[in-house]
């Protein structure tokens, strides 16, 4: 792994302060008492480590941007709903760009606020939890078709949880085979899968051989545990497929991705465009 490239980070955050408040809306969607009464964390029985003091009592964009001085971070995503991000966003233009949050049952006023999203603030992508939404709606449902047809009209990508999810909700609107459909139906849709398309990642690979604007980002995964399908897939004809994306701070501490991301067996020429030039490309950043 090269040390002298700016990462793009592309799940990166603010501290969250209030766990409670930023997930309740996992835990009003679980049925099993350990999920809705003893976890900060929606997911806390996969993640050991998950860091919910950091940047407790601290400014939260300035420790932010600390942190990603401090492990080579340049850039990240950051939404456009909330204070802290959009301050984050006026005062560091260099360091985090604007993401939109599209949710596939608010009909055409979520597209209406794409819209204003990207005139207001230049939006670079748009992104969806599929399993998290009430009711959770299918990759390929008709419902999200005005959201890829807008993102095609803007040029810009849509980021969706693809697999098994972590909490305990039901999965299968996030099966990896909805993105055939897809990707048929939308052939000019740039669409990045988040959180490992498990146990599905073979499929994912077929796919991504299949049609060109289908990206995979490394999110929710420790490095170690990058599924070797994918790695195996970057390091012959997917170089410009994969992308990386962390955890941090909602799962992984950033400490522990530094540390074990140089063990990822990645062939030398796929570093580069892994930890940034398949991003500036998709997201288009140097526009």
């Amino acid at each position: 792994m090269p040390t002298d490239i700016g990462i793009i980070d592309l799940m990166l955050g603010l501290p969250i302060t209030d766990p409670g408040k930023t997930y309740q809306f996992l835990k009003d969607a679980t049925l099993d008492k350990q999920a809705k009464e003893e976890f900060q964390f929606p997911v806390e029985y996969m993640f050991k480590g998950v860091p919910h003091d950091w940047g407790k009592g601290a400014d939260p964009v300035d420790i932010t941007v600390k942190a990603m001085d401090q492990y080579g971070v340049e850039r990240a995503p950051m939404a456009v709903r909330g204070d802290d991000q959009r301050r984050a966003l006026k005062d560091h233009p260099d360091r985090f760009f604007p993401m939109g949050m599209v949710d596939p049952n608010r009909g055409m006023d979520t597209v209406r606020q794409m819209v204003r999203d990207y005139e207001e603030w230049g939006i670079k992508s748009v992104t969806c939890f599929p399993a998290g939404l009430m009711p959770q709606v299918d990759i390929s449902d008709k419902k999200f078709y005005p959201i890829y047809a807008k993102c095609v009209e803007l040029d810009i990508p849509i980021f969706l949880n693809v697999g098994v999810p972590g909490p305990r909700v039901p999965m299968h609107c996030q099966h990896v085979e909805h993105l055939d459909e897809v990707c048929w139906f939308f052939p000019d849709l740039k669409l990045v899968t988040f959180h490992g398309c498990e146990p599905w990642e073979e499929l994912a690979v077929k796919l991504m051989l299949k049609y060109p604007g289908l990206h995979y980002a490394t999110s929710a995964f420790a490095p170690k545990y990058y599924p070797k399908a994918i790695v195996d897939y970057a390091n012959t004809r997917g170089a410009d497929k994969i992308i990386y994306a962390g955890y941090f701070p909602m799962g992984l501490p950033l400490e522990r991705i530094m540390r074990e991301l140089p063990d990822v067996p990645f062939r030398d020429h796929v570093w580069p465009k892994f930890l940034r030039e398949n991003a500036i490309r998709v997201l288009k950043l140097d526009d």
